[in-house]
């Protein structure tokens, strides 16, 4: 719920079945679709523009700036093409999951409007293979429509079911695979915007974005502006996991507190805890200690923490977790996922991973700390796409953050932790490597 009680992306979702198209239009529904086709493309682009809404996917990139880099069809005869990324990747991030499946209508009608605005009469919604559910109630709305043309127009949106790959949340990588190609990321420039699907203009929004259109096309880029804080406006739905009474999804005003997140909204700490850190912005987010976190939930304060919303996978962890274990995990995450092009990612999130394992095993020296930030430096920075960088970021700040930690483990020739920390148990893929292949085992 947003801070001033309004929500805005999951509206009427509590009250009502918005999965069917009758009760969704019963709340208005299509109605700012209707209003958006009354108004030309570039009409459309500037009310987006004023609204100030940001890609919610990660980068926080000016969505109707995004819009506005690509060709008009006079310029660039190819088709236009509107590409969704609903591969939602991110450990700690399961927002979208929601979203299709309780305001699918809402989301459908976010983007017959961007396609409108950026000329597009072919829509892929790239959804994650894992996502059955979602994907089924995209389909049987999307079905609801076949009927309603005065809604559907001459757009055709096609649910495309990815194989599950982390990679392919990067938009160029996703391109690939949508292509039927391995999915890698490509050089850039070209950007997508000029040549993305199939070398055509192309414009790549997330899911939250896409359900953020119909709102404020019904209400006015000026007035969704007046919510949030300044470069973080409108609202974020954000999600809670970890160490918290109430985990789940809420739908904040851009600034609320963390604080206010964690202790309010998610019903703070279980089992009279103290809470030690809390990752921001889904796995790939420099983490923050506890007394860091008197800070709003928006672009700018972040920033003043090195740190960002990212895909607002909020996760908190209590005083009996392990950083080194965590360590472990997120890098054995990033190394699998890793595509193997560029060889910093490919073989800096191994040799992470390795130092890690010894550091948690006692088996390290002290000067495996500094040359486990040192791999970290010639990740960041020297990669094809963000994957490996944001490894290494992530990495480096629970070093950064509780180095004392990784220090005991080395004094101790072991973990002060052990199995009593809840992150113990916690398996994430790794890849073992023989000499004749590599295959994904549990941790």
């Amino acid at each position: 719920m947003a801070a001033d009680g309004r929500m805005i992306v999951m509206a009427d979702a509590d009250s009502r079945d918005l999965t069917k198209l009758a009760e969704y239009e019963a709340v208005g529904g299509y109605q700012a679709l209707q209003k958006t086709r009354a108004m030309s493309p570039g009409a459309v682009i500037d009310e987006v523009i004023a609204s100030e809404l940001r890609g919610r996917g990660g980068a926080f990139f000016p969505t109707g700036r995004k819009w506005s880099f690509v060709p008009k069809p006079n310029q660039n005869p190819n088709p236009h093409y509107l590409v969704v990324n609903a591969d939602e990747s991110e450990p700690g991030s399961f927002k979208d999951n929601e979203i299709m499946s309780r305001v699918p209508h809402r989301f459908i009608e976010g983007c017959l409007i961007a396609a409108h605005a950026v000329e597009s009469k072919s829509v892929f919604v790239y959804i994650r293979g894992e996502y059955t559910g979602p994907y089924e109630i995209l389909r049987s709305a999307l079905e609801e429509l076949q009927t309603r043309s005065e809604i559907r127009g001459d757009v055709t949106i096609v649910l495309h079911r990815g194989a599950g790959a982390y990679i392919c949340g990067e938009e160029t990588a996703l391109l690939e695979s949508l292509e039927g190609k391995r999915g890698q990321p490509r050089t850039k420039p070209p950007f997508p915007a000029v040549q993305g699907l199939d070398a055509s203009p192309t414009v790549v929004n997330n899911v939250e974005t896409m359900a953020t259109l119909p709102p404020i096309m019904q209400m006015g880029g000026t007035e969704y502006a007046k919510l949030g804080v300044p470069d973080s406006r409108g609202t974020r739905v954000v999600s809670l996991s970890g160490h918290v009474e109430r985990p789940g999804n809420y739908e904040i005003e851009n600034g609320t507190s963390m604080h206010e997140l964690i202790y309010g909204l998610a019903g703070g700490i279980p089992g009279g805890r103290e809470l030690k850190a809390v990752i921001p912005g889904g796995s790939s987010t420099v983490i923050l200690k506890a007394d860091e976190i008197d800070v709003g939930y928006d672009f700018n304060s972040l920033l003043t923490l090195n740190t960002a919303m990212g895909s607002a996978g909020v996760v908190a962890l209590d005083d009996r977790c392990c950083m080194v274990q965590l360590g472990i995990r997120i890098s054995e995450f990033y190394e699998h996922e890793s595509c193997g092009k560029c060889t910093p990612c490919r073989e800096g999130t191994r040799w992470m991973t390795q130092i890690l394992r010894r550091l948690e095993s006692g088996e390290a020296l002290q000067s495996e700390l500094d040359l486990l930030l040192d791999v970290c430096d010639r990740i960041n920075g020297k990669c094809l796409c963000p994957l490996g960088e944001t490894a290494a970021i992530a990495v480096a700040s629970y070093v950064d953050k509780f180095r004392a930690e990784f220090i005991a483990h080395v004094d101790r020739a072991g973990c002060p932790f052990g199995d009593s920390s809840p992150l113990h148990d916690v398996l994430a893929p790794v890849a073992v490597h023989t000499h004749s292949a590599s295959a994904a085992v549990p941790a």
